[in-house]
């Protein structure tokens, strides 16, 4: 029986990547040496798709390492001397604020309940390092004046909550002084980030870009690099060779410090341009087209509620369901259908499933799962 994978990672795969995959095995693509033409004409490929559909500016690099759980770990070593500020509603982003305290910074934590998002209007707006006027003393947060790095999470993947991409932009407006990275894991290319102001983003290709695990992605700004280059000079510790600076400097050539995972860069950039064929802004129609079919149904099926109460900060790639009937339960019944979803997370493992909304699946496909779903 033929299964659709509706799990938020690793997912289904995209429609295009078996044909690939044929292609890659007959073009020889997992023998090619990293330090060869053919590499360096990969990576140059999946440099220009991504840059098309994400809408990356010159000033930014795009990287490759091993997941992107890794690059929490590069993103603070490389960009943070003393302090970092955190947005903290989940699992992922609490582990990326605990990477910073791993790293001994000094960190700062605005948290919210699980199911809670952030917005704009929750953060005290500055200008030239000035507050607005009578916004002080409203109950609004200020990012601390010696922040360096501000971390936030676009799609928290553990409860299925985001952050809106016009929220990041006018956040990093009111604080251009500060680097700002931006976790896309689970939304990546749903988000629209502005990489004028935003200075770095991350994310993995095994969730919406519906990719075999294994590869991380790291775009990172000019600003950044000044940053990782002062630290270096300081005699700080900014990594060794996955360090911005060495990561940086092969690029330059479209080569890396190291053997990467050269199978999964050939398919992003063949899959990234299967997206651009069809268009970003076609993509994102249909996600939230699907996404409305699936947050209608939990909320008008008996048995089912989702767990985002607010819609505006309800994700619209992995959503999050209460569920009557024993979760475990729910994800068996439908496996002997073909259909795969993800259990809740953490503590919510039985009380919840996770529903992947990523490019890969179709708008016939959640209707089928979602048929499915109804109470027996």
């Amino acid at each position: 029986m033929a299964q659709v994978y509706f799990t938020p990672g690793p997912a289904e795969l995209y429609p295009t990547v078996s044909q690939h995959i044929k292609t890659a095995l007959d073009e020889h693509i997992g023998s090619i040496s990293h330090r060869s033409a053919a590499f360096r004409k990969i990576y140059q490929h999946t440099d220009e798709q991504l840059r098309t559909l994400l809408n990356i500016p010159a000033t930014h690099a795009i990287l490759f390492t091993g997941s992107a759980t890794e690059i929490w770990e590069r993103m603070i070593q490389n960009c943070v001397e003393f302090e970092s500020f955190h947005c903290i509603n989940g699992s992922f982003s609490q582990k990326f604020y605990d990477t910073a305290n791993d790293l001994k910074k000094f960190t700062h934590r605005f948290e919210k309940p699980l199911g809670h998002g952030f917005d704009y209007e929750d953060f005290v707006k500055v200008t030239d390092g000035t507050a607005a006027k009578g916004e002080e003393n409203n109950g609004k947060v200020k990012i601390p004046d010696y922040v360096e790095l501000v971390c936030l999470t676009a799609n928290e993947t553990s409860t299925g909550v985001q952050m809106r991409g016009v929220d990041i932009n006018k956040l990093k407006r009111s604080y251009r002084s500060k680097l700002f990275c931006v976790d896309m894991v689970s939304s990546a290319p749903y988000h629209s980030l502005d990489f004028e102001e935003v200075d770095s983003a991350f994310f993995s290709v095994q969730k919406s870009f519906g990719l075999p695990a294994g590869l991380g992605v790291w775009i990172a700004s000019e600003k950044c690099l000044a940053k990782a280059e002062q630290l270096r000079e300081k005699d700080l510790s900014i990594g060794s060779y996955h360090s911005l600076p060495s990561l940086w400097k092969n690029y330059k050539n479209f080569e890396t410090p190291e053997t990467p995972n050269v199978w999964n860069i050939y398919l992003l950039g063949k899959v990234a341009e299967d997206m651009n064929r069809i268009g970003v802004e076609a993509i994102r129609k249909e996600t939230d087209a699907k996404a409305k079919k699936i947050y209608d149904f939990l909320e008008k099926t008996e048995g089912y509620e989702p767990y985002v109460k607010n819609p505006e900060h309800r994700s619209p790639t992995v959503a999050v369901a209460n569920t009557t009937e024993p979760s475990k339960q729910l994800i068996e019944r439908l496996k002997t259908q073909g259909m795969i979803l993800g259990s809740g997370y953490g503590k919510a493992k039985e009380t919840q499933v996770r529903i992947a909304n990523f490019p890969a699946v179709s708008m016939e496909q959640v209707e089928t799962l979602l048929q499915a779903m109804k109470p027996v």
